[in-house]
């Protein structure tokens, strides 16, 4: 795995907007971060659509001939996950009640379960690959909310590393908003 880091110009009116909503409302969860020195573990996906299930874990097709390649890298200690993901074969807009249509979800394979992490939405849309990465740190946030609190909200990636087999990653679209492919995470060397 190589090391990836970016940095991104922040310009006035992003400090400004960043001041008028830390004074408005509460801290805004998830943060884009550098990539960590180290990770205490590694995961890989390999969505496909015939893995998707709705809502009510019925299982749903995604889009036919879609890809997804999820490559996630995580620093419990820092509550730090870098990813690289990577969609093909994908139309469409995106779409989700989340505030993005890529998650990691809490969910066993055949099952529907919650997200608890809300990444950037690979891109660009259009024809060709379409691709995310980056490195967020917790607490996160997804904009679904369920009994009164968001699906994110005491989250941390211990968890994943934990079980990782009973999270899955997803990415939906308005054609496919079930999933437009989904797969289980499995572990791999640091």
């Amino acid at each position: 795995m190589s090391k990836r880091t970016s940095a991104r110009p922040l310009t006035i009116g992003a400090i400004v907007a960043v001041g008028v909503l830390a004074v408005g409302a509460p801290a805004q969860a998830e943060t884009e971060v550098p990539e960590p020195s180290s990770f205490t573990s590694a995961f890989t996906v390999m969505a496909t659509p015939d893995q998707v299930i709705n809502t009510d874990g019925v299982a749903t097709p995604g889009q036919e001939g879609a890809t997804g390649t999820f490559t996630f890298r995580i620093n419990s200690e820092l509550d730090v996950i870098c990813y690289d993901i990577t969609l093909k074969g994908v139309s469409g807009d995106y779409q989700s009640p989340a505030k993005t249509a890529t998650h990691i979800h809490q969910a066993q394979a055949g099952k529907a379960g919650p997200p608890r992490i809300a990444f950037p939405n690979p891109s660009p849309i259009g024809d060709g690959p379409r691709t995310s990465s980056g490195c967020l740190q917790g607490p996160f946030t997804t904009g679904v909310m369920a009994n009164g609190a968001d699906t994110g909200t005491g989250f941390t990636l211990a968890q994943i590393e934990a079980d990782p087999s009973a999270f899955a990653a997803d990415s939906h679209t308005v054609t496919s908003p079930a999933g437009v492919v989904r797969g289980q995470l499995t572990s791999v060397p640091v």
